[in-house]
């Protein structure tokens, strides 16, 4: 038994991009007290946000065959996305229930017991990625790096490190989730140590103890604790930083007028167009492994005009919805992005 598709489109190919993370309804709650569900979870964002915009991606996690499983499929099979598990697990769906404050801010309660994106294991996703030879980048994050899957995930990305693939880490922190915070931190820590990539809020920099009052210079002091060559650090409607391990910084911000419907999915979808970019970049298709790669402020100028452009797509909508690559290249037509470069 595998899943049904609702249109039968065909995957993107070649698969560049494996992505690993948790797969979840969001019940979103409305003014009235409803529960709206959406689908939704970080790492499905990110993915099928890298489907809608033509990148050949894997999905690694299973999803259920319950009704909020068999959504989730057809959703990313519209996305163009392939999934390395197409048949349906038994176990449930995830659910996060998403309150919103007055300025359109979520923040989360999960449900995570044995549910069917959990029943993942190093070995088998290390495989998944060994039998796509156009691979090139895996990504994971939010709540695939909580303690108690570390065992999972951290022996997958030290694998694929080590195989020359470019290595990216959304920390994406969710307190509410762990009793002990201690171990959440260091199981964070332990995978942004395998990074290539690191992309953290300033929200992000503060639960990881990372407390300057200037973020720029909490987001360093993460930088210089990890190996990442490039850290992307988020700030709200005041943009966004990359900076570079050689001390290179530089600054984006929206140029056109946003209207915030909520912000569920933003820091996902930010992270799928720069990763479009990145992909898109001579360098990067130059480069046969990670430790080939460099950016020069061209190409962090692109990657940063795609994030955000994706990220203010995404939250004039309600609910996490990924903007397609044309809906992208319109908006930035419209205005590109504010740029400089950072002291």
């Amino acid at each position: 038994m595998v899943f049904p598709t609702s249109d039968q489109m065909q995957p993107n190919t070649p698969i560049t991009v494996a992505t690993a993370g948790e797969a979840l309804m969001d019940m979103i709650q409305e003014a009235d007290g409803r529960l709206r569900p959406c689908d939704g979870g970080a790492v499905y964002n990110l993915t099928r946000a890298l489907g809608l915009q033509g990148v050949g991606t894997l999905y690694l996690n299973p999803l259920s065959q319950d009704r909020f499983g068999r959504g989730l499929a057809h959703a990313i099979a519209r996305a163009r996305v392939t999934l390395a598990h197409p048949e349906p697990a038994h176990e449930p769906t995830s659910l996060a229930v998403v309150s919103l404050d007055e300025a359109g801010k979520a923040s989360y309660s999960f449900y995570r017991e044995g549910v069917a994106d959990r029943r993942v294991d190093a070995a088998t996703m290390n495989a998944q990625c060994a039998a796509q030879p156009a691979l090139k980048m895996v990504v994971t994050g939010c709540l695939a790096l909580v303690a108690d899957d570390t065992h999972k995930y951290l022996p997958w990305l030290q694998a694929q490190r080590a195989a020359g693939k470019l290595v990216v880490v959304d920390a994406n922190l969710r307190p509410a989730i762990v009793p002990d915070m201690a171990a959440y931190q260091a199981s964070v820590m332990a995978a942004l140590g395998e990074a290539d990539i690191v992309k953290v809020s300033d929200d992000d920099l503060a639960i990881l103890g990372f407390t300057n009052p200037d973020p720029l210079v909490a987001a360093r002091e993460l930088l210089a604790k990890t190996p990442a060559r490039w850290l992307a650090l988020t700030l709200g409607a005041k943009g966004a930083v990359i900076l570079a391990r050689d001390g290179g910084a530089w600054q984006a911000a929206e140029s056109q007028p946003v209207q915030v419907a909520d912000t569920v999915g933003a820091g996902d979808s930010f992270l799928a167009g720069m990763l479009v970019a990145l992909l898109d970049r001579p360098a990067m298709r130059a480069a046969k492994t990670a430790a080939e790669l460099t950016l020069d402020a061209a190409d962090v100028e692109d990657l940063l005009a795609n994030a955000i452009a994706c990220a203010s797509l995404c939250v004039m909508e309600t609910g996490c919805v990924p903007p397609t690559r044309e809906q992208v290249l319109q908006r930035l037509a419209g205005g590109r992005p504010h740029f400089k470069a950072l002291a």
